[in-house]
């Protein structure tokens, strides 16, 4: 089978991507993925054929976004045509000669078109429920985008299927018709299908409906990561007691994070300090510096997640699904800072399950220092503990094996 993934976005949807893309390299099926250019070069060194679509997400300097400006009408306007206009310039080359088209994320809106004019099969995957319409949650809100979140959940699904066409509608028809594609009226519907795929750890991240037919819970997409850590964070991790990691990941726009005028490294330092633990600052694309030159902390740039989570007393993070997986995967409890779509959703089921705690979008290192001091209760961690053993590591191998088996795909 020769199968294209594609997904526009930050690390958090490249590397379960490239997850899925290894493990169809491993069962001997021809594999190639479509991704931002950030990311081209460290896929292709992992053997993996990469064509770069889009944008650049990370940004290039610290005055700059990396990515498109959603901070107004006019930019969430262009940002859609952009990201469309990219799909229909890319995918239909990358995926010619291909059996199946993956696409992974929100974004990915002219992947289903590109397939049905290429006469192939195609999925669509999320990585968090609160992408997919359901009754028993509300609709993760879109980055940049005014949501009004009064109402109930039917109110706010109908408008977030409106915000799908006002975004995307016109862009969309307008590449469909010169194609020779007929218009789509609804456009979340067209774009998720009726068959869905979501790519969340089941004990995590359930879907609330489980014999619901019109979507396949995979499990989450690891990637294998054999790396060893860096021999100066090892010591740093055997000279004392394990200290607490805090990091961002690929979440750059720090904003008002921090309204005292500390810098948010200063003010995760300061919290962990309070309590009379080391800290482990992961600088990301925020670019995090170290707060002082203390020897109680350190900073470190990407690492071996797996490697690195078992050996710490607790992890200060964003909520993206990746590292909250990670986490979770890890045992160790969870302090969640959710700043934007997904975030929030991930934060409230680590609420919700006892392993963590959220934490207010805006930090100050009182209010950190009492969110990381409750995460650090034994109570928290035995339930940490708990759940780690029931996450999945399989979710790779349960989406081959559905690529494999055409009666699940969408034909079109």
């Amino acid at each position: 089978m020769r199968v294209l993934l594609s997904t526009i976005g930050s690390r958090g949807e490249v590397q379960p991507v490239t997850a899925l893309a290894l493990r169809l390299k491993a069962s001997d099926q021809e594999v190639r993925v479509c991704v931002p250019p950030d990311f081209c070069d460290w896929i292709e060194g992992l053997g993996i054929p990469a064509i770069p679509i889009g944008p650049r997400m990370r940004p290039t300097s610290p005055s700059s976004s990396g990515r498109w400006n959603l901070s107004s009408p006019e930019g969430r306007r262009q940002a859609a045509e952009d990201a469309v206009g990219a799909q229909f310039a890319t995918l239909p080359d990358a995926a010619r000669g291909c059996d199946v088209v993956v696409a992974c994320g929100a974004v990915q809106v002219a992947a289903r078109s590109v397939a049905e004019l290429l006469g192939i099969g195609h999925v669509h995957a999320e990585f968090c429920p609160a992408a997919l319409p359901s009754p028993h949650h509300n609709p993760a809100p879109w980055p940049g985008w005014p949501q009004d979140e009064t109402g109930g959940s039917r109110e706010l699904w109908m408008a977030d299927a409106q915000r799908w066409n006002d975004v995307w509608g016109a862009t969309l028809n307008g590449h469909r018709a010169a194609a020779g594609l007929a218009p789509i009226e609804d456009v979340r519907s067209h774009v998720l299908t009726d068959r869905a795929w979501l790519a969340a750890d089941p004990a995590l991240a359930p879907w609330p409906q489980p014999d619901d037919p019109n979507v396949i819970q995979t499990g989450a997409w690891i990637l294998p990561d054999e790396r060893p850590l860096p021999a100066e964070l090892e010591s740093f991790l055997d000279a004392a007691e394990p200290p607490v990691y805090f990091g961002l990941g690929s979440y750059s726009g720090l904003g008002n994070m921090s309204p005292s005028g500390e810098s948010v490294s200063q003010v995760m330092v300061a919290a962990a300090r309070a309590l009379g633990r080391r800290a482990i600052i992961s600088r990301g694309w925020a670019d995090l510096a170290l707060a002082d030159d203390g020897a109680d902390c350190i900073s470190i740039g990407e690492t071996n997640h797996r490697a690195l989570f078992g050996r710490v007393a607790a992890i200060v993070h964003h909520g993206g699904a990746g590292t909250t997986t990670a986490a979770a995967r890890a045992g160790v409890p969870q302090v969640v800072l959710p700043q934007q779509y997904d975030q929030r959703y991930w934060a409230r089921r680590v609420d919700q399950l006892g392993i963590g705690v959220t934490h207010p979008r805006r930090i100050a290192a009182d209010s950190l220092t009492t969110s990381l001091s409750r995460a650090l209760e034994p109570t928290v961690a035995n339930l940490a503990r708990s759940l780690a053993t029931t996450i999945r590591t399989d979710g790779t191998l349960t989406a081959a094996r559905h690529l494999m088996d055409p009666a699940r795909l969408v034909s079109l």
